[in-house]
């Protein structure tokens, strides 16, 4: 869709009429329209009932690839399970349960209403031609595409009750499913349960629904090539931003908040890999992940296959696990003597990671590239954390969602080669730069098509940069009250000496020390004593 089109799709919308009020809003009144609408749509949904749609057969492939997506988080138990002791092994399982239920409540509840609420003004997808609410803290002269927020669909209610717009639900599921496990791997069992379950929560139903509107729902990161001219704007293919790094900065302001830090080894010690206790775990996790991740890609309904390759993206992410989890391998081959099944596996979700932001956009080759030094940043990645930072992170939560995240991110920008993703976020349906059919692009593009440099590597930059500050920011927010009152209550509680030791401190304290050898006490004592034993006179006899 042009971005001419885009801005007439405003203007026709049956509701837009309200929208230049709602650029005005303020945070506060923001706020207040979130639950007016909630009511809203609840009660008119318990009135009067829309009539239900027929379904859409093309919906079938997108609940079956979201079914088998599932299969990512489940991958991602199990890696992280693998490196830690059978207790700790114990809390991540529950761990993988308690993210399923959280991010489905709170997407349901307030985060897909957040994400989606105004999706159907930049797309004609069926059943979502009723989410055209969205809200933006800019005034209206700034433009129609500054979207910070959806205000519809709240709870699957009203427009947000139609097929399509709950076969979006279930294929967004997987993605939330796995922000909201990233910080609860990271905390539960190390943190009291109910900061890991405020942390989850706070993902699946706040901070993953805001970035994903900013990315998917039409809003401001996504059209930064409209009203910046800069790129495609920002392209995130199938979450290396929008899932794994926004999970590994809330899992970041958790471990600095609520984590002491690792004690400094000595420096003359040989710093060991870390340990690995169920290796079966670990690499049964990371073939899940390989096998799910390809369903992950395709689940989205919003995609327009015919502007990209499904081929292409299946090679791309096979070869980008391949490098991630050989180069691993090597490189502990080396190191200890010995390759690692742990970090092998981490090198495969990690080149899985890297590969989900720019998907069928870069040439196999760059795929076997992006995955390699993903996989290599592994290792590297947990030295620096476990050993020079001393954060107290066994599961690699920040080294391959956060680290891995960052690197695929910033990819796109370096290999997209401009085959694929013509009109992607509305950007050159018929021509970009002046070639006909050219999509999203980077720095080495193909023959015969021109590079975006540096546009696209200012709007990935710009993008990652929201994503992983915000979303840092507002956990830190949370967490920073929770920390301090837990810190209040524990001094608070903590028992006091008796007073009986209290006094013979204090008397110990109050008595004076006497010279040795005035009456017998201390030295003189221990010295007479030593030398009365027979065993010791027997060795050295006292000669007169």
């Amino acid at each position: 869709m042009s971005r001419k089109r885009l801005a007439l799709s405003f203007r026709r919308a049956p509701s837009l009429p309200t929208l230049p009020h709602l650029h005005t809003l303020s945070p506060f009144a923001f706020l207040v329209a979130v639950l007016l609408t909630l009511l809203a749509t609840s009660t008119v949904a318990a009135a009067s009932p829309a009539a239900a749609a027929p379904p859409d057969p093309a919906l079938s492939w997108p609940l079956l690839a979201g079914g088998i997506a599932i299969l990512v988080p489940v991958g991602f138990v199990l890696v992280a399970a693998g490196g830690l002791p059978a207790e700790e092994a114990r809390q991540v399982t529950l761990a993988g349960l308690g993210a399923l239920a959280l991010a489905a409540l709170g997407y349901w509840a307030c985060g897909f209403g957040l994400q989606f609420g105004g999706v159907g003004l930049i797309h004609r997808a069926g059943g979502l031609e009723g989410l055209v609410w969205e809200w933006s803290a800019l005034d209206a002269r700034w433009g129609t595409g500054w979207g910070m927020a959806g205000l519809h669909g709240f709870g699957l209610s009203g427009s947000g009750a139609t097929p399509g717009a709950l076969a979006l639900f279930f294929a967004q599921l997987p993605w939330v499913t796995t922000a909201t496990l990233i910080p609860l791997l990271a905390l539960r069992g190390r943190a009291p349960t109910f900061v890991a379950g405020l942390g989850g929560l706070l993902v699946g139903a706040l901070l993953y629904p805001l970035a994903g509107n900013w990315i998917w729902g039409g809003g401001w990161l996504a059209n930064l090539g409209y009203n910046l001219g800069l790129g495609h704007g920002f392209v995130d293919f199938a979450g290396s931003g929008l899932v794994h790094l926004l999970g590994a900065a809330v899992a970041a302001a958790g471990i600095l908040t609520f984590l002491p830090r690792r004690p400094r080894q000595p420096s003359d010690e040989p710093i060991p890999l870390p340990p690995v206790h169920l290796p079966l775990l670990a690499t049964l996790g990371a073939l899940l992940l390989l096998i799910g991740s390809v369903a992950w890609a395709w689940a989205n309904p919003l995609l327009d296959w015919a502007s990209l390759d499904p081929a292409r993206l299946a090679v791309n992410l096979l070869l980008a696990a391949a490098a991630g989890v050989s180069l691993p391998l090597v490189y502990t081959w080396f190191v200890a003597s010995r390759p690692d099944p742990l970090m092998a596996a981490r090198g495969l979700a990690a080149g899985l990671v890297a590969i989900s932001g720019s998907g069928p956009f870069v040439p196999p080759w760059a795929a076997l590239v992006i995955g390699g030094v993903a996989g290599l940043l592994t290792p590297l990645a947990c030295y620096l954390v476990d050993h020079l930072l001393r954060w107290n992170d066994p599961t690699a939560a920040l080294t391959m969602h956060g680290v891995s995240g960052l690197w695929g991110l910033l990819a796109v920008a370096l290999f997209a080669d401009g085959k694929f993703g013509a009109g992607w976020n509305g950007i050159g349906p018929d021509e970009y730069l002046h070639v006909a059919g050219q999509g999203v692009s980077g720095l080495w593009t193909a023959v015969g098509l021109q590079p975006d440099w540096p546009g696209q590597l200012q709007a990935q930059a710009v993008g990652l940069a929201a994503i992983g500050l915000f979303a840092f920011l507002i956990a830190s927010l949370a967490f920073g009250p929770l920390a301090g009152l837990m810190h209040l209550v524990t001094r608070r509680s903590a028992p006091m000496p008796p007073i009986e030791e209290e006094q013979e401190t204090a008397e110990t304290l109050e008595t004076p020390e006497r010279p040795e050898g005035t009456d017998g006490s201390d030295g003189t004592t221990s010295d007479l004593s030593d030398a009365s034993d027979p065993a010791d006179a027997s060795e050295d006899p006292i000669q007169d």
